[in-house]
């Protein structure tokens, strides 16, 4: 008997998975992934029950797929996948090879096993004819936000829910417990048969370069697609804009969805709209744009937010609310909005939903979230030149006030944007504060001087008169920011968003930017938002 702990990747496992699962005999499974039998073992055709590539969290009845990582082969931990209670294993010629001679499972082969991982997930869990209806936003900036919006409205118009994506997994409005942050293909099909399961109707998930590049939504078909922006990251990945954007392109084919909904304020976003193959409605920002099938117009401050209408060159028009500060979050609650129409919802049921309910105010942790607004304090998620530039642009100080800013670069990624970054916070901000975001494995040190010499040289050719500060730990920048600031400032904390732990040389440091910029507010006689 295979003993699970509580809390422990394993456990956790079986929340990523139905409860109920029809058997299918490796012999099927083989045939439905064109596999070749290499050997049988000593437990003839088994019943396989679920599909893992990682053998500490294989369950019992699974087919372990045994891939080729960067450092070393699965083959090499099947005795763990067996003390897991695996039944089979598949992998490639490779791994098949590390195996004893005496393996005890059937083992099956196949070029290159990543590749048929979602299909043999898909066929294990059913989710080729048993799925919820699925909505993808994909970008680089304004995923998360937008896939909560869609997520809100669906709800607002009496649909049941599921999100998938870098903040939560949850069904019906309870979180599913996880570890992950991108799940493997063959957990994305495990957690989408449970949320049927559940009897969960759609989806909002949000879809990375990453999850495109490494197969993760493979073997899933989504009702409608969606765009934000492409700027640069990831590059550490990608190389090149044009890979990052042909690689997201992938999404917008017949084979992945059946619609698309596209904003086409950038190149890329045009690009997309124009050789698109699929039904697509293009949508932008500017009421004058010359071939956008939707425009926002109308467009107002309400509080800290945006009021606006979205209007079809036809005359059709969604008059509707986002309590969410910036013009980019206009952007997202216009997409999540057109994404749901693009779905078949009638615009009148739509409309209705949005004047009722308010589903574009939907909080998004850490995205945009407002701390204090005596001064103003945000912490969002900007970690890139375009979403840090966006980011400063919507926090306003009143009158006289200053923005300030606290931010840092990643370790263990793409290098060329850091001095960019502090360019763009000297562009924006009166006061800029560099500390440290996730170095990783790297001298935290060196990434901050990056930063500050990117924002050093703005300072000494456009504005001489911005303060520069390089401090850390983060914690000590916070306070420092809020220790300058008076009541018609605004302050913004940027980089992590929702993160609750900061990644130093491999180890898990507790901070939070909500609760430091909160504590610091407090500490200096500031009033907090509950």
């Amino acid at each position: 008997m295979v003993v699970q702990e509580p809390g422990t990747p394993r456990a956790l496992e079986r929340h990523l998975r139905p409860q109920t699962v029809a058997e299918t005999s490796f012999e099927e499974l083989c045939a439905a992934v064109g596999a070749r039998w290499h050997s049988a073992g000593s437990s003839g055709n088994p019943k396989i029950l679920g599909v893992s590539l990682n053998p500490q969290v294989v369950q019992p009845g699974d087919v372990f797929l045994a891939i080729c990582g960067a450092r070393r082969h699965g083959a090499e931990f099947a005795a763990t996948a067996v003390a897991n209670g695996a039944l089979a294993l598949i992998t490639d010629a490779q791994g098949a090879a590390l195996l004893p001679e005496d393996f005890e499972l059937p083992v099956a082969t196949v070029e290159y096993v990543r590749a048929i991982a979602a299909i043999a997930a898909q066929r294990i869990y059913g989710t080729s004819t048993d799925c919820p209806e699925l909505f993808a936003v994909t970008g680089t900036n304004g995923k998360t936000t937008t896939t909560f919006m869609i997520r809100s409205v669906l709800e607002a118009l009496g649909t049941e829910t599921g999100l998938v994506g870098t903040i939560e997994m949850s069904a019906r409005g309870q979180i599913i417990p996880s570890v992950l942050t991108t799940p493997e293909s063959t957990q994305l099909h495990g957690v989408l048969a449970r949320m049927s399961e559940q009897q969960v109707d759609a989806v909002a998930m949000e879809v990375s370069s990453h999850s495109l590049s490494y197969g993760r939504v493979d073997a899933l078909k989504f009702r409608v697609s969606g765009y934000t922006n492409l700027t640069q990251d990831h590059l550490d990945l990608h190389g090149t804009m044009q890979d990052y954007f042909e690689t997201k392109a992938q999404l917008f084919t017949a084979e992945r969805s059946e619609r698309a909904v596209v904003m086409v304020d950038d190149q890329y976003g045009q690009q997309l709209a124009d050789r698109s193959l699929i039904p697509t409605e293009s949508l932008s920002l500017d009421p004058q744009h010359p071939t956008a099938h939707w425009r926002v117009a109308d467009l107002r401050h309400s509080g800290l937010g945006h009021r606006f209408s979205i209007t079809h060159r036809d005359g059709r028009t969604l008059n509707t609310r986002t309590g969410l500060p910036g013009l980019f979050n206009v952007a997202n609650a216009a997409l999540a909005s057109l994404m749901v129409l693009a779905s078949g919802v009638p615009l009148a049921q739509l409309q209705q939903a949005l004047d009722a309910k308010d589903p574009l105010s939907v909080a998004v942790p850490g995205r945009m979230q407002v701390i204090g607004e005596s001064p103003v304090a945000v912490v969002d998620f900007a970690h890139n030149s375009d979403a840090l530039a966006k980011a400063l642009e919507s926090v306003r100080p009143g009158p006289g006030g200053r923005r300030i800013i606290v931010f840092g670069a990643t370790g263990d990624r793409d290098t060329t944007k850091r001095p960019d970054m502090g360019a763009v916070a000297a562009r924006h901000a009166d006061i800029v504060i560099v500390t440290d975001d996730d170095p990783h494995t790297e001298d935290p040190a060196p990434i901050r001087d990056q930063v500050a010499a990117g924002a050093a040289q703005i300072i000494k050719s456009e504005r001489p008169a911005v303060q520069l500060h390089n401090i850390a730990p983060r914690a000590k920048a916070v306070e420092f920011a809020v220790s300058l600031a008076g009541v018609n400032d605004a302050i913004l904390v940027a980089g992590r968003g929702h993160e609750v732990n900061q990644d130093v040389a491999g180890i898990d440091v507790a901070l939070d930017d909500r609760v430091e910029l909160a504590n610091a507010l407090k500490l200096h006689g500031f009033v907090t938002i509950s």
